[in-house]
């Protein structure tokens, strides 16, 4: 009779003991998820700026197709002015069969509108380079001046700074690339000697924006080698396994939430991971990188403009979700 009761109370017991285990491993879990999508920076502003202007914002012509512009803030380098050197737009359709990748030139000439500016009124509508426009009026303008260029309706944004890109890198173990020539930034004594190797976040920095001095030095280049990162930093998160295993998933989601801004409708990680996971599975063979088609500026040295038949069938391509044909340019 002692022996059942004994039986008993360790059960309970043990019961018990495995109850406080499940609820604070719970705890845990929900505090680390909690900290992660804390990291996450909504960006009101746009959302209040968006909102003012939507009168003279596209509409979208095929409901359920998800456009997202990603910018790179250069908000923490050391040119004092923020403005967003790389964007491109990550469409996805509406079927979830296809995504596409449209890299937008920073030194593409474009009429950006009026924009509402952070400490109140409004900027004048110029003719310039499309990476001002997030100076003028922030990720907003960035998005109005790029909807006015294509007419493509932006559903979601993102903003990534580049001590952000940093963090990413370092968190992944590095990434292997192919460096085709030494390579430094203004202001930055790191020089990148050529060659195959492995590049920690700073040095991955460097050779995404490095464009002085590197082949013909323009804007479509850089671009290309940065596509070529993106790639090989995916290959790495896939080849490491570390998105399968939580201790080593962890820091990589620590440090891309803390590099992130969001509009209200993607500053979660359950809002981001249903883009995210749709994108992972489609085939690759279905998935597009392409750039804006652009060509050297007759008037203004250094600068681009759109070549004009690619870029229209380009922009009626993302508009009417179909698919894209390679229209990188000339």
């Amino acid at each position: 009779m002692a022996r059942d009761v004994r039986m008993r109370r360790i059960v309970r017991y043990g019961s018990l003991a495995l109850g406080l285990l499940i609820v604070a491993t719970a705890g845990v879990a929900w505090m680390l998820y909690a900290r992660i999508t804390g990291n996450i920076r909504t960006d009101e502003a746009a959302t209040q700026a968006l909102d003012a202007d939507r009168a003279a914002r596209p509409r979208a012509l095929r409901p359920g197709a998800q456009n997202i512009l990603v910018m790179g803030s250069d908000k923490e380098g050391n040119y004092g002015s923020e403005r967003a050197d790389t964007t491109f737009l990550l469409h996805l359709s509406a079927d979830r069969s296809r995504v596409a990748m449209v890299s937008v030139p920073r030194d593409l000439m474009v009429s950006i509108p009026s924009c509402r500016e952070p400490g109140g009124g409004r900027s004048r509508a110029q003719y310039a380079q499309f990476n001002w426009a997030f100076q003028f009026g922030g990720s907003a303008c960035s998005i109005r001046t790029f909807e006015d260029l294509t007419g493509v309706r932006v559903d979601h944004h993102l903003v990534v700074d580049f001590s952000g890109f940093e963090r990413i890198v370092n968190a992944v173990g590095g990434v292997d690339v192919k460096v085709p020539q030494s390579m430094t930034v203004p202001d930055d004594t790191l020089v990148l000697k050529p060659g195959e190797q492995h590049l920690n976040g700073h040095q991955s920095l460097v050779f995404v924006r490095a464009r002085t001095g590197v082949g013909d030095g323009s804007d479509l280049q850089r671009i290309e080698r940065q596509k070529q990162f993106m790639r090989d930093l995916l290959e790495r998160t896939r080849s490491g396994g570390m998105l399968a295993k939580t201790t080593r998933m962890y820091p990589v989601l620590n440090a891309v939430t803390q590099s992130l801004t969001a509009d209200p409708g993607l500053d979660s990680l359950d809002e981001m991971y249903s883009l995210v996971d749709a994108a992972r599975r489609i085939r690759r063979s279905s998935t597009s990188m392409v750039n804006v088609p652009a060509e050297d500026h007759p008037e203004y040295w250094g600068r681009l403009r759109l070549i004009g038949g690619p870029s229209k069938a380009l922009f009626k391509a993302l508009r009417e979700d179909r698919p894209l044909a390679k229209v990188d340019g000339p």
